[in-house]
């Protein structure tokens, strides 16, 4: 099914974007993507993408993730910087849609106005968004906002963050 995209008749080339239901990935599609494995890939699945305009993705947050172990035993809470790691491997998701798979690793540059306004505990669901605010050649700006247990649930965090796309063998080279 094909839908026209409203926002591809200012901002950018693309004439049709596939229905958000044909361009949903699992979790074996997003590792073709992302250079992230476990226990580091926070995406379970990305449930819409419109790209190169915006995504949304799933991370099913259980007692067995291995932080939890150490933050905290008793009291266990997802820390901040994973749940803006998780809304940043979604952006890293959005911004390689059509480079080559394996040829781009996506760095996150910059944290611009992250706020957390409720706490993550084993059982939730972060339901993550990202909106391409800005691009010019390798860099990127995206907004992001993480909910809890449904699409439209409590602000969880929300924030811009910045990218860079360096080649891989770059980064090879590099190391």
């Amino acid at each position: 099914m094909l839908n026209w995209c409203s926002n591809c008749k200012t901002c950018c080339n693309f004439k049709l974007v596939v229905s958000l239901m044909d361009l949903a990935l699992n979790i074996q599609a997003i590792q073709k993507i992302l250079p992230h494995r476990y226990p580091f890939l926070l995406l379970d699945r990305i449930l819409e993408m419109t790209p190169p305009h915006h995504a949304k993705a799933l991370k099913n947050v259980t007692i067995s993730e291995p932080f939890f172990q150490g933050h905290f035993p008793e009291y266990p809470v997802m820390p901040g910087v994973l749940i803006v790691e998780a809304m940043a491997q979604l952006g890293g998701v959005l911004l390689l849609q059509g480079e080559a798979s394996g040829s781009q690793l996506p760095l996150l540059t910059g944290i611009d106005k992250v706020r957390f306004r409720q706490q993550v505990q084993p059982g939730h669901q972060l339901y993550l968004q990202a909106t391409l605010q800005k691009q010019r050649g390798k860099m990127g700006r995206i907004a992001t906002q993480a909910h809890l247990d449904a699409p439209d649930g409590l602000l969880v965090s929300e924030g811009e963050l910045l990218f860079c796309l360096m080649p891989l063998t770059d980064a090879i080279e590099a190391s």
